[in-house]
């Protein structure tokens, strides 16, 4: 790899969600974020980028193969083009930032960092609940973001303004901040498709498909923007349990 080709690699990097590098030599580059933990390695071999990560979520690769399924073999990506390898990066810089471990640490940096700025004393306080569901509600969102590329998860309506980050298990009723914070624990929805999910009047069974409360029978949804045959645009195993308490919340009709 000659030191043009090194500069190339860089700027990809840099200008897709990992902008240091932490290694550069004519067997490859080392590229990094300070947003997330995750390393990215790109060598080149007869014209084409060999890139492999450095993780420890297993959730990643698998998301990645799901958006590049031609190009992995072993741990491997192999891409052809500058293009190519500069939308592998994008999409790892935003599932590193969107993963559980990594969007629960951004959330508890962040609450410590606001909570350092007010009065002493408020600990347990409801000043500090209210803190910590602001900004909580907010990483969710941006993880949601992050993980659904910007697009509602059935629809792919990709209207910032009109979508909504989703929990499946209530934010109230976690258990824990990995719970809450948890980007498998809901959907980013279009408005109206979140207010029936909210209400449980609406869920998605194991292979993503759109299916109505009981109590909504017969009704006339199109207005609603409902139609038969809608689903998710993916679903990953690790939406299951959520989706499969949300289900089974779904309201039915009175005896």
């Amino acid at each position: 790899m000659n030191p043009l080709q090194r500069t190339l690699i860089e700027k990809a990097g840099n200008d897709n969600g990992f902008e240091h590098v932490m290694a550069s030599d004519v067997s490859g580059v080392t590229l990094a974020s300070a947003r997330h933990a995750n390393r990215a390695l790109v060598g080149l071999a007869s014209g084409v980028y060999h890139v492999r990560f450095q993780t420890a979520s297993h959730a990643l690769l698998p998301e990645l193969q799901r958006s590049f399924p031609a190009t992995l073999e072993a741990d491997t990506f192999r891409i052809a083009t500058e293009a190519d390898l500069a939308a592998l990066l994008r999409r790892a810089a935003s599932l590193s930032r969107a993963l559980p471990r990594q969007a629960a640490n951004d959330y508890q940096q962040a609450v410590a960092a606001e909570l350092a700025e007010l009065p002493a004393g408020i600990a347990g306080t409801e000043i500090e609940r209210r803190v910590r569901q602001r900004i909580g509600q907010n990483k969710f969102r941006d993880a949601m973001l992050d993980y659904w590329g910007g697009a509602c998860a059935v629809t792919g309506v990709a209207i910032p303004e009109v979508l909504r980050a989703s929990h499946a298990k209530p934010w109230a009723e976690c258990a824990t901040d990995a719970e809450r914070l948890d980007v498998f624990n809901g959907f980013l929805l279009s408005a109206n498709l979140d207010a029936l999910f909210d209400r449980f009047l609406i869920s998605f069974d194991e292979q993503g498909v759109l299916i109505i409360a009981p109590t909504l029978a017969g009704l006339d949804l199109l207005p609603l923007g409902i139609a038969p045959g809608m689903k998710l645009r993916w679903i990953n195993t690790l939406h299951q349990p959520y989706l499969a308490q949300h289900r089974a919340r779904l309201p039915q009709p009175s005896a």
